[in-house]
């Protein structure tokens, strides 16, 4: 159903508005690499290429898209901007596992908690996970280290740390 949501052209525009963030934390910590973790259009990427300076090797990875739809490598930074609240519940923690397997320093992640303006197929909205801050930083903290997390209407992002090994935190 994703993969049908993703023919319109305009869906998919929610890491726009996060490259700056993204861009911040890149600086901050001096990431070469970046995984783009539901990547979508690839759209993030673009416009950060634009917004950072120095080497920057994009990946992407999304199993609604299928020529980026393999199991992604681990990456010092990803970037999981406007995906986790598409999800199937029953696969959540299925996600948010590979999301710590494959960040091996930092992450910026993004969550939307209230209800999409689109619909799926089926009829569900899209945002198939609509809770609270409260209830989503548990699961960040049982796999991260949250480094910091900030409020925004509607959501809200954190950066979170690798618990493997300890890197330097962004001064976010």
């Amino acid at each position: 159903m994703q993969q049908a949501l993703h023919e319109n052209p305009s869906y998919g525009m929610a890491s726009l508005k996060f490259s700056p963030l993204v861009a911040h934390v890149i600086e901050a910590t001096g990431a070469q690499e970046l995984l783009d973790y539901g990547a979508g259009k690839g759209r993030l990427g673009l416009t950060l290429k634009t917004q950072v300076k120095g080497p920057l090797e994009i990946r992407h990875y999304d199993p609604a898209i299928p020529e980026w739809a393999a199991p992604a490598p681990p990456c010092e930074l990803v970037a999981c901007i406007d995906v986790l609240e598409h999800i199937e519940p029953g696969l959540l923690d299925n996600v948010l596992d590979d999301l710590k397997r494959v960040t091996l320093g930092v992450g910026v992640f993004t969550v939307h908690t209230a209800a999409a303006i689109k619909v799926l197929p089926d009829g569900r909205n899209a945002h198939l996970i609509q809770e609270s801050p409260e209830w989503w930083m548990p699961k960040f903290r049982e796999r991260f280290d949250v480094v910091r997390s900030e409020s925004m209407p509607n959501g809200f992002w954190v950066i979170v740390q690798s618990k493997r090994e300890n890197v330097d935190a962004p001064k976010a």
